[in-house]
């Protein structure tokens, strides 16, 4: 089977790495992946064909985009970016196509998903079927009746829509209210995450040399552009603690501040390392015994995975986060922190008082990727 998937990354990689995981779950077909972010360090799987578009970000605030390349002009990026798009169309004829998030969030990008889809449903015969790719839960908007509007008007090309997450922590319209006026089958796949392997807390506990009765807690910022507030006071309560026997590993994200990187390996007390990042994060996981993170979608889901009790720092800027953190206190060992919680002695108690905590395997949706690649596969071009 021939599938086509858009993805354009403007601020983070969340939305790529979930996408990743799918991707690994269609192994046995032919995956074309159009990028359309800055460059990313990731390595793809054999069976995958990236197309990389003249590259497009977004300010943090998401208000203003602008040519990766200096050299080129928004405008001559865009033009550029519609004509490959259009060729992708006759070059590759796909059976399936799969776009990340539009018409639900990217509507800077409709200048040119508007033509492609549009070309994508004429020019192919029977049509290929077009699959909305959907996170959990949708950013909140400054006119959201009317970006909802929009989002339904959009889905005109449309023939389902994938939503990763579970209805029983968190439904769609929870976050969209018109989600009974989709029209299209909107197909719950369960959470996308990254499980440990069998053997990979024996392995790392043993790696450390942690004895029995010692602790374990990894801190984590996701990719690192706005995590430092958490990773701070994370290694600063450790050295409140002086404890011996509680080690901390901070995986800091390849995006945080160098200046920063330093200021934290100059803060961390004997027993805690800082690192960029680990090649397997989810083996760390299953190690410890906290983890201490912010709550995005890739990270907290990973951390339910590996049933690890976690202290979550949601990112403020909108709801997301905080959201989803609330709703899987219910099914899981999760507690939220708050700005004053993250005072290093109230910290310290906290952690001191997660780590007699009990695990407990959520019921939570937990299969999103094979769901999602078996959804796709199934589905077959109409006559």
């Amino acid at each position: 089977m021939n599938i086509l998937i858009y993805c354009q990354h403007v601020v983070g990689i969340g939305h790529l790495c979930r996408m990743l995981e799918i991707i690994k779950a269609l192994s046995d077909h032919k995956v074309t992946l159009i990028l359309g972010g800055p460059p990313v360090d990731i390595a793809f799987p054999p069976h995958v064909r990236i197309v990389q578009l003249p590259g497009l970000m977004m300010d943090p605030e998401y208000t203003r985009m602008f040519p990766v390349d200096p050299g080129r002009s928004l405008e001559e990026t865009r033009h550029r970016r519609k004509e490959i798009l259009l060729d992708l169309v006759q070059d590759i004829r796909p059976d399936v196509l799969f776009v990340e998030l539009y018409p639900f969030g990217r509507g800077g990008f409709h200048f040119e998903l508007g033509p492609f889809l549009s070309a994508v449903r004429t020019s192919t015969h029977p049509p290929c079927p077009i699959v909305c790719s959907l996170r959990d839960i949708l950013v909140e908007k400054k006119h959201q009746q009317e970006y909802e509007q929009r989002a339904l008007d959009r889905l005109a090309p449309f023939d389902a829509v994938l939503v990763h997450g579970d209805p029983k922590v968190i439904p769609l319209d929870a976050t969209f209210s018109r989600t009974l006026d989709i029209k299209i089958p909107v197909v719950y796949t369960g959470y996308i995450c990254r499980r440990p392997k069998q053997g990979d807390r024996e392995h790392i506990r043993k790696k450390l040399d942690l004895k029995s009765g010692e602790k374990l807690i990894t801190v984590s910022a996701g990719g690192g552009s706005f995590g430092y507030r958490i990773l701070e006071a994370a290694v600063t309560a450790h050295a409140v603690l002086q404890s011996s026997t509680i080690k901390m590993q901070v995986f800091t994200g390849p995006y945080l501040d160098e200046k920063k990187f330093t200021e934290l390996t100059h803060l961390a007390a004997p027993g805690a390392t800082v690192e960029r990042f680990s090649d397997n994060f989810p083996a760390w996981l299953a190690a410890a015994d906290l983890s201490i993170s912010m709550g995005g979608y890739n990270t907290t889901m990973n951390v339910v995975a590996a049933d690890t009790p976690a202290l979550v720092f949601p990112y403020g800027h909108d709801r997301e986060q905080g959201l989803r953190a609330e709703k899987l206190t219910r099914f899981t060992d999760l507690k939220t922190l708050t700005e004053q919680d993250l005072e290093p002695a109230l910290l310290a108690r906290k952690i001191t008082g997660m780590m007699g905590r009990q695990n407990r395997m959520p019921e939570v949706q937990l299969d999103g990727a094979k769901q999602t690649a078996a959804f796709l596969i199934n589905l077959r071009p109409t006559s």
